[in-house]
């Protein structure tokens, strides 16, 4: 029994574990409540169509919750993704093959990636202003690629089945009953989850959030370990740009428009704090759920744009304001402890 008791323990001591399983609790009340006022909710293709939704936003959650865990921020996030979009789209539009056209575009995301990690690793650069530039960059690209243009039917040169390939993997296929986008987001969730919880890396992020001085002295690299979170992230906003791009069978240049602050809600809703140090992706994973599930049900129940919006931001600010109190009752504990 003690046994029992002293693993709880340890497990809700979890840096992380309580945000991520009360988001987890949100989720379930908010759905239940959606289900009781329309059941429609409750419906299987519904369900379906709420776990292919939130896949992208579960994706672009784990890129700006891998960077906000050393303390940073990635505003380039939702220009990347449309420049992605823009980038694969154009080139199969032009007769490139698709694995050859996704190869490329990924390449040219984890460029943008790397830029990152040395303007704020290496050049010290606040990650506000870096990734703000950066921002305006991957969207300028997202709109010179095709001249100012979004992009024909991606299948004009390609052919259908090509198309038709690309568009099955990435949106509307599935596998086992559950459509394609859900698999490869979980998959990749799966995959960061690992990293950062069982590998040096993962440490090294954590290390790094909770105070860059000390890890220094602790032998971490930190230059390095903060191009390979801006990797981390950019590759995530890539599959987004891929998904988008499937789901409209073209490329367009305002794709992605305001994802980055969709990544920072679903991370902070689900307890990664912007502050850095602290969080877990299965939080991610809860609040991506949190913030699909009220889009869906708000929509669901004939609730205006500007009522969602209100919502969630709200949501947002106080999921931030308990992260803050939570942080100062410790540095207070803390305080106390040392002048005794």
């Amino acid at each position: 029994m003690i046994k029992k008791q002293n693993e709880l323990k340890k497990f809700w001591k979890i840096r992380g574990m309580g945000a991520a399983l009360t988001a987890f609790i949100g989720l379930i009340v908010i759905y239940i409540a959606f289900g009781l006022i329309n059941p429609m909710v409750f419906s299987g293709q519904n369900i379906l169509n709420l776990l292919r939704s939130m896949s992208k936003y579960l994706l672009i959650g784990v890129a700006q919750s891998c960077v906000m865990i050393t303390g940073n921020i990635d505003l380039s996030l939702g220009s990347l993704v449309g420049m992605s979009a823009m980038i694969v789209a154009t080139l199969m539009v032009s007769g490139v093959p698709v694995i050859a056209a996704i190869f490329i575009t990924l390449l040219c995301g984890i460029a943008i990636g790397i830029l990152n990690g040395l303007l704020v690793g290496k050049f010290k650069l606040p990650p506000f202003i870096a990734t703000l530039g950066t921002m305006f960059v991957a969207r300028g690209i997202a709109y010179m690629v095709n001249n100012n243009r979004n992009t024909d039917n991606i299948g004009i040169k390609l052919g259908k089945g090509s198309a038709d390939a690309f568009q099955q993997f990435f949106y509307y296929g599935k596998t086992a009953g559950i459509y394609n986008t859900f698999w490869i987001s979980l998959i990749l969730f799966i995959a960061f989850f690992f990293l950062l919880s069982k590998t040096r890396t993962g440490r090294h992020i954590y290390a790094i959030g909770s105070n860059v001085e000390a890890s220094k002295l602790s032998g971490v690299d930190v230059v390095r370990t903060t191009i390979k979170t801006y990797i981390f992230s950019s590759v995530c906003a890539v599959i987004v740009g891929f998904i988008l791009c499937a789901q409209a069978g073209m490329g367009n240049m305002e794709a992605g428009n305001m994802y980055e602050m969709y990544g920072v809600a679903a991370g902070v809703i689900g307890g990664v704090s912007p502050l850095g140090g602290s969080g877990l992706l299965l939080g991610t994973f809860a609040g991506a759920a949190v913030w699909q599930t009220l889009e869906n049900g708000l929509n669901m129940i004939g609730a205006q744009v500007g009522i969602q919006r209100i919502v969630i931001g709200i949501i947002v600010v106080l999921a931030v304001l308990m992260d803050v109190v939570i942080r100062s009752g410790k540095k207070i504990k803390i305080a106390n402890k040392s002048t005794k």
